[in-house]
């Protein structure tokens, strides 16, 4: 008898659920006390991603079938990084490069 494809949102819900509790060994592990923020913060998503199988609502915060939205993402990354010891990387710099000194307008103003 063949199997029917994979479930995908089933798929995205029980690696959410997994690297949420991974997060968590690890940081009770290596006896690293997170905040306030970042306890609730595991709690909820833990929570969410049980009751609806994702942990947002707007579908343009995050991909189809993802369980996490790109900042809840990112959150996570950090309280693992955190847990691991890890320091955080410096702030990505945005904006323009400078070329050079500006040069003077040919009106002469």
């Amino acid at each position: 008898m063949k199997r029917g494809p994979p479930d995908r949102k089933a798929q995205a819900q029980r690696a959410a659920l997994n690297a949420l509790k991974r997060a968590q060994r690890t940081a009770d592990k290596a006896g690293v006390k997170l905040s306030d923020w970042e306890g609730e913060f595991l709690e909820s998503v833990t929570e969410r991603v049980k009751t609806y199988g994702r942990a947002f609502a707007d579908p343009e915060k995050g991909g189809a079938g993802e369980a996490f939205s790109v900042m809840q993402h990112i959150k996570l990354k950090e309280i693992v990084a955190k847990a691991k010891g890890e320091k955080k990387p410096p702030p990505a710099r945005r904006g323009f490069k400078r070329r050079g000194p500006p040069k003077a307008d040919k009106d002469g103003a």
